[in-house]
């Protein structure tokens, strides 16, 4: 039998990834070798800093693409509705309304929406007639 104070053999995966890129060469011509960090790099928490970094290299999280696509649906929706095509209106909110709980479990808390309904869609009527008004406007007056 084995003894507990064995310890098992540590696979430092990223870590020899990296150490073979450097090997490589590919650590020689990196942006900003041999610049000091700005201050910028040091204010605020990591997450706050990751965020920021991740968010210039065109990351979304899950949770955000989760709301582009719920957006989307319930625009067309309301596209739909206003353009008098009759759909099922039930099986569209029960995808819709998968997709807010997947979103809900995900997002943060003050983030959370509730059920999409026929009340939902028709405010989103409202918004896509004010939007293209307003749209119209400004073309008036340019």
């Amino acid at each position: 039998m084995r003894e507990r104070n064995e310890e098992q053999p540590y696979n430092d995966l990223m870590g020899d990834i990296l150490k073979k890129h450097r090997e490589e060469g590919g650590m020689d011509n990196l942006k900003g070798r041999g610049k000091p960090l700005s201050r910028e790099y040091f204010s605020g928490d990591t997450l706050q800093h990751f965020q920021r970094i991740a968010k210039e290299a065109g990351y979304k999280p899950h949770w955000i693409e989760l709301q582009d696509e719920i957006r989307e649906d319930v625009r067309l929706l309301a596209e739909y509705l206003s353009a008098g095509i009759v759909v099922d209106m039930d099986e569209h909110f029960g995808d819709i309304n998968l997709k807010l709980a997947k979103y809900n479990r995900a997002c943060p808390r003050p983030m959370q929406k509730g059920p999409i309904t026929l009340a939902t869609v028709y405010q989103a009527v409202e918004r896509i007639t004010l939007q293209g008004e307003q749209m119209d406007q400004e073309a008036e007056n340019s």
